[in-house]
């Protein structure tokens, strides 16, 4: 070692560097104009416990010994390669005060390289600090300088700072520097009227400059501005960017001897120091997860804060005269290395402590020969350890395998049954892939035809004799698309159990070729009144059971509106609504439309059997090119006081709007101002195929919305809205709110109007006393066909004059046994019993007519 010399130590990937200054040998001769840079590679031996050398390099410079020195040393990236390099930063010492700067990179193979040089007429005193680049920051009179090796010319950034308390990297930011400065008060303030405790607040505050994007950042983000006064030095330990806000949890250490935690700029814990004048302080992760706060004081003491619970002194040292953090032992976790003040031994690292305040504790001049074999058994553990947790990655890797192999064994199934469902609306024979085409091995001899029974059966189960389709028809409403199939007049299935289907005719290999959509059914009449738009009815509660009715849809479905003017056209049609902008992506899509029904047939014993059936409606076509030109688009124009929209349009606006239904009562005036809110505000015009309904064609939101005004009588009436959201319905209500005279009153009726549901009721009541009567009469007249009387079959007492039989004794007895004949027989045609099919289809009508009165009622007491 040389005596008296510069020493700068710095940790590099476990590694202790030594910078050292030297004179070479002197030679006779020779002018000593020569400083030689020196730097020793040390690294820790896990056996002897102690630091050796490793490596060594040399760097020499003319100069004067007395004019050079080292400035500071750290570690920066270089942005050419992205590698992490240390750097030294030297000054030479000219003449007229001329100081020289020079930045010098050191490689993997001990060779140094010169990055940039700078020359300044003052010298480098406060906040220097070495970042990415490698760059050099300073600060000098309050302003703040850096030079990078990409640009090696001084700049000045606009910001006037008092001090520098941290530079480092933020997300999105870059090399952001956070210093202190004179607080920008308001010019309408008056400095004066502050008090003292607000110029200790204000006098001073945080910023936060990005050296890249020269922009400022606002540093209450950091910490707030009253902390600016006191803050010495400050860590960040993890900045992200969450929401779009930037998120900082960083450690700062003051002036008051206190270490405080901030995160997202407010303090969560505070420690108080067990030394004065604290410089600087910096983290490390031990191998227990322990996050340590170490802090260096000018004292040359140094003391670790532990963050538990709560911030904590964990250990202190004195004397100390470098402290480095790194994995000097390999283990995988930090270490810190506290290197002692030591006058009696000139190497540097002589005496030394290697801690992590756990497992790892090792101290200069101790033997450690009899933990060898324990560190052998640590090794050995640790391999053990490694190899379970691969075992254990491997068989995660194979699970996660297994489990990607049978979501592509599901997906197969599921698109091979799509393509036998529209093999089989379609009437063409299906034919399941071979064991060969699916990579799989056949336990039996493949089949090249299908069984003729398999063949047959889809034959059969394909035809369906009924013609139940009218037409099919496909409007585009906003972000959504309409299908709809018009059901011709002769259809008689119950309407509850008919629902549409929408199935991609293209082979996509990775997608579903099901499409999702919500059904909707509608029955129309021509005044529009009896309109039922049914997607999801709501129910009662039951009472004791719950039959598979499929009573959740509108009754007007089953029970159609008696008007004595208007009569029903029967025409129903059955909508899906499916969102467009997924089929989009495929610019041409064909889509196969399957109406599936519930048809119930009689057996023997005139039970109802349901059977499901499957009918192709057709195919769509859609193409980004004719949504484009409006082909499918809703045409609502005005033509003489009337909207021209066909039926078909009329559907599509209902299907993809909600409806509301609102009671408003006027006891003090007419309602005739919402007639003309109507047709003046909202700018409606009946449509032409129902008169009854009206549609909006004011600009905004509210255009597309759907009216139907009904005068119950003058001072009361039901307005009922068909809008896309509640959004609208609130314009709506909002404008109407302000043409209602006060004294109104506006209710929600969430099941329809109290006449309609009444007029319902009538019609349920009506049919269920149809089905008692009838049932009684079919077991009636069954019981009769069986009965005879006596001697005289088919013949009633009341078929005999009964003047004649009065007439003797005797013909008062025949009278009086003809009369106990009948009673007996009526007596025993009361009491025949019924077949068990003819009772379960008798009660079955009973429930079905039953619930559906029970459903109106509650739903008028909602109402």
């Amino acid at each position: 070692m040389f005596l008296g010399k510069q020493e700068h130590l710095l940790s590099y990937n476990g590694e202790v560097l030594i910078f050292q200054l030297s004179k070479p040998k002197h030679v006779e001769g020779a002018a000593d104009k020569t400083m030689n840079l020196c730097v020793r590679r040390m690294s820790f031996n896990r056996d002897t416990k102690l630091f050796v050398q490793k490596s060594s390099g040399l760097f020499s410079m003319r100069a004067s010994h007395l004019k050079i020195e080292i400035i500071c040393c750290s570690c920066a990236t270089d942005s050419r390669t992205g590698i992490i390099l240390p750097c030294i930063l030297m000054k030479k010492k000219k003449r007229n005060n001329v100081f020289r700067y020079l930045l010098l990179l050191l490689h993997g193979s001990n060779q140094f390289e010169q990055s940039f040089y700078f020359k300044l007429d003052y010298e480098l005193k406060e906040d220097i600090r070495l970042f990415t680049g490698p760059s050099v920051l300073w600060r000098h009179a309050n302003k703040l300088f850096y030079i990078s090796s990409d640009t090696c010319t001084v700049l000045s950034a606009p910001v006037q700072l008092s001090s520098v308390v941290w530079t480092g990297e933020i997300a999105d930011e870059g090399t952001v520097v956070l210093g202190t400065g004179t607080a920008c008060l308001p010019e309408s303030e008056d400095e004066d009227e502050f008090s003292t405790s607000d110029r200790a607040i204000w006098g001073s505050e945080f910023f936060g400059y990005a050296v890249k994007t020269q922009k400022m950042l606002t540093g209450t983000c950091f910490m707030p501005h009253a902390y600016s006064r006191v803050v010495s030095s400050v860590y960040v330990c993890k900045n992200e960017i969450s929401k779009k806000q930037l998120r900082i949890s960083l450690v700062a250490i003051t002036h008051k001897n206190q270490l405080i935690w901030f995160q997202d700029g407010l303090p969560k814990g505070v420690c108080e120091l067990p030394y004065e004048k604290p410089c600087s302080v910096k983290t490390a992760v031990t191998s227990s997860s322990d996050l340590l706060f170490i802090v260096s004081f000018a004292s040359g003491n140094i003391c670790v804060v532990q963050r538990r619970d709560s911030l904590q002194v964990a250990s202190k040292w004195q004397k100390v005269k470098s402290v480095l953090v790194d994995d000097f032992t390999g283990s995988g976790s930090e270490q810190l290395l506290l290197v002692l003040k030591d006058d009696s031994n000139t190497e540097v690292l002589s005496t030394f402590i290697l801690t992590d305040l756990g497992e790892v504790n090792y101290a200069s001049g101790i033997n450690y020969k009899h933990d060898v074999p324990a560190a052998e058994g640590l090794q050995e553990n640790g391999l053990l350890t490694v190899q379970a947790l691969e075992t254990r990655l491997q068989a995660g890797c194979t699970s996660v395998r297994e489990l990607q192999q049978h979501l592509r064994l599901k997906k197969k199934v599921i698109l091979e049954s799509c393509r036998a469902l529209i093999d089989l609306v379609e009437e063409r024979t299906h034919i399941l892939p071979t064991a060969k085409e699916e990579g799989l091995v056949s336990l039996w001899d493949d089949v090249e035809n299908p069984p003729h029974s398999l063949s047959k059966e889809t034959s059969l189960a394909s035809k369906v004799p009924e013609h139940f389709i009218e037409k099919l028809w496909q409007r585009v409403v906003g972000d959504s698309l309409v299908v709809g199939v018009e059901l011709t007049a002769s259809f008689y299935l119950s309407l509850s159990d008919v629902s549409l289907s929408l199935v991609m005719d293209q082979d996509f290999s990775l997608i579903s070729p099901v499409i999702k959509c919500r059904n909707k059914i509608i029955k129309l009449n021509k005044a529009f009144s009896a309109l039922s738009v049914s997607s999801c009815q709501i129910e009662p509660p039951p009472k004791k059971m719950k039959l598979d009715l499929h009573s959740k849809n509108d009754l007007k479905k089953e029970f159609p509106k008696r008007c004595s003017q208007v009569q029903l056209d029967g025409a129903k049609t059955v909508i899906a609504v499916t969102s467009l902008s997924p089929l989009l992506a495929f610019h041409h899509v064909c889509c196969v439309v399957l109406l599936h029904a519930k048809k119930q047939k009689r057996q023997n014993d005139s039970l109802q059997e349901s059977k499901n059936i499957t009918v192709l409606c057709g195919k769509i076509f859609l193409s980004l090119e004719d949504i484009s030109n409006g082909k499918y688009s809703v045409k609502m124009l005005r033509d003489n006081s009337y909207c021209t929209g066909s039926m078909e349009d009329i559907l599509a606006v209902l299907a993809v709007s909600v409806r509301f239904s609102f009671q408003i009562v006027s006891s003090g005036c007419t309602l005739t101002p919402v007639n003309s809110w109507l047709l003046g505000e909202m700018e409606c015009t009946p449509f032409k195929e129902c008169h009854d309904s009206i549609f909006c064609h004011k600009a905004g939101n509210v255009y597309g919305t759907v009216f139907n005004w009904t005068l119950k009588n003058p001072f009361e009436g039901v307005l009922t809205l068909f809008c896309r959201n509640l959004t609208v319905l609130f314009q709506c209500l909002h404008s109407l709110s302000r043409v209602l005279p006060p004294s109104c009153d506006v209710k929600l009726l969430r099941s329809g109007s109290k006449s309609i549901l009444t007029e319902q009721l009538a019609l349920a009541l009506e049919k269920e006393i149809l089905i008692l009567r009838s049932s009684f009469f079919s077991k009636e007249s069954k019981a009769e066909n069986s009965l005879t009387w006596g001697n005289e079959p088919g013949k009633k007492i009341s078929d005999v004059p009964v003047a004649s039989l009065l007439d003797s004794e005797e013909g008062v007895q025949q009278f009086r046994k003809k009369l106990q004949n009948e009673r007996e027989e009526s007596v025993l045609s009361m009491n025949q019993t019924m077949n068990g099919a003819l009772y379960q289809e008798i009660a079955l009508k009973i429930a079905e007519a039953q619930l559906s009165s029970d459903m109106i009622v509650w739903r008028l007491s909602k109402s």
